[in-house]
């Protein structure tokens, strides 16, 4: 017998819903000769994280999905310094390109900064703010 909840969803069957989209489109990629890899540079100060960038290579592409910085640490450079440790890494991997998608302008233009260009763009995506792909090729004779 079906049962159909729209209100009382715990957060264990939101997880399973999440990865089981995550294990479908990792199954897809398997299929077309595709192998994610986990890939991440993280900062420490005194022993304290600070920053770091985390994603995945696949397809000799870089896809960036998180990169932070603490508040109090922004400012001295360690964003773009995580940033390109992680392409150099990717570019050691085989990845010709790096991609992220971020939801804040001024977070785009830092990214158009560091050689990334706008391949997407979605004006009023979510409220006030707009959907930024951004996209850069990586080069071997830079490091990134």
């Amino acid at each position: 017998m079906k049962e159909w909840q729209t209100c009382r969803i715990s957060e264990q069957q939101l997880q399973a819903v999440s990865e089981g989209v995550i294990k479908h489109g990792q199954n897809l990629s398997r299929e077309r000769g595709g192998v994610a890899n986990p890939i991440a540079c993280i900062v420490l100060e005194d022993g304290i994280l600070i920053g770091g960038v985390t994603g995945r290579t696949e397809f000799r592409r870089f896809f960036i999905n998180y990169l932070w910085v603490d508040a109090a640490c922004r400012g001295r450079k360690l964003g773009t310094e995580l940033l390109h440790r992680l392409e150099a890494l990717a570019l050691a991997r085989g990845c010709r390109e790096a991609l992220i998608e971020t939801l804040d302008d001024g977070v785009a233009d830092w990214y158009k900064r560091c050689g990334y260009r706008i391949v997407a763009h979605l004006p009023g995506y979510c409220g006030p703010w707009s959907r930024h792909t951004l996209l850069k090729t990586l080069n071997p004779e830079s490091g990134a």
